[in-house]
């Protein structure tokens, strides 16, 4: 069974930068697609990023050009670098792995998350 535990989020003013990491357990992700998702109060959890085994990534529109995901297959770890922070950006993050292949949009195509960071950007 892997877990994800996330890491690195906090208050930042708006133009600032944040990088997330999860830190998987359990059992190697190398094979795994993983993907960053948040969700602002009162709305649904919305895909950020995803990154496949072998390195194709997609982003959504809304931080593309400014978030950047990255992982390392030997730590198990996976990170999302956000710069040019919006306050629309504030929610709780969460990093979560789909056991199957290819790129995933949807939290119902993930298998496992973390437990989520909480990011705050202010105006």
């Amino acid at each position: 069974q892997v877990q994800l535990v996330e890491s690195g989020g906090g208050l930042v003013q708006a133009g600032g930068s944040l990088r997330l990491s999860c830190a998987a357990s359990g059992r190697s992700f190398r094979l795994y697609t993983v993907g960053w998702f948040r969700q602002a109060p009162g709305k649904a959890r919305e895909f950020v990023a995803a990154m496949t085994w072998s390195g194709g990534t997609y982003y959504a529109e809304s931080v593309k050009g400014r978030f950047t995901i990255s992982r390392n297959n030997i730590q198990n770890t996976v990170a999302l670098q956000m710069n040019s922070l919006k306050p629309e950006d504030t929610a709780v993050y969460y990093c979560a792995l789909g056991e199957t292949r290819g790129i995933h949009t949807t939290p119902n195509e993930y298998d496992v998350w973390g437990q989520g960071t909480q990011v705050t950007v202010s105006s």
